[in-house]
């Protein structure tokens, strides 16, 4: 038997979802009204499928997600929400849920979903399928734009990667340019702004990749 945890402010709702998934052979082990009570009912009942309301009163539940998967490495995630945006709906799949569904879904389809999920599926409402798919596409979009803008660096910034590629750190960086330690960190922040990068690394890769430097 699936062993269930519904976290919940609205006591209705969590008597109406636990009668539910109890009528269609799930064991509901605990409930909890905040984010931070549901995590420490995962961590005591270790259940298969916990349920976690997204808006509650402090801690919402996408904040808890990956607290919670900490707590029980093994329960799956299915948040419900009121809220139909596509950001919310991406922090919960980088946060590791399982599922992310519209609270007006009705409840027999909630119940399948659930089941879904515990037969090792992913599921999200249809609306927000459609939210995800725009989402994704915008982001695609943008990074096409980025990865196809090939911004000029300047010469001064190409000596600052070369000297970032040889292990170099700001302050030494500066010492063999004749700047700052600031001046250094400026360039390399204007660097990773062209580039739309978000790490020394990257930014070494890329320019590497266009021999922009080298490596001796």
């Amino acid at each position: 038997m699936t062993r269930v945890i519904i976290v919940d402010d609205a006591q209705l709702f969590t008597a109406g979802m636990s009668a539910a998934l109890e009528n269609a052979g799930f064991e509901v082990v605990g409930t909890a009204e905040n984010a931070l009570a549901g995590v420490q009912v995962a961590k005591e009942q270790q259940p298969d499928l916990v349920v976690l309301d997204v808006l509650m009163p402090g801690i919402s539940g996408l904040e808890v997600v990956d607290k919670l998967l900490e707590a029980a490495p093994k329960t799956k995630v299915v948040l419900l929400t009121a809220s139909e945006s596509g950001e919310d709906l991406l922090k919960a799949i980088k946060a590791g849920s399982a599922g992310y569904i519209t609270k007006t879904t009705p409840l027999p389809q909630l119940v399948t979903a659930m089941k879904d999920v515990v037969a090792g599926g992913a599921v999200v409402s249809p609306a927000m399928g459609m939210k995800l798919f725009e989402t994704v596409a915008q982001m695609l979009r943008h990074r096409e734009v980025v990865v196809g803008r090939k911004p000029a660096l300047t010469g001064r910034e190409i000596e600052v990667l070369q000297a970032v590629a040889q292990g170099r750190t700001s302050r030494e960086i500066g010492e063999m340019l004749y700047i700052s330690e600031n001046t250094v960190k400026n360039h390399v922040r204007n660097i990773l702004d062209k580039l739309g990068l978000h790490s020394r690394g990257e930014a070494v890769m890329y320019a590497l990749r266009e021999e922009l430097i080298h490596i001796d």
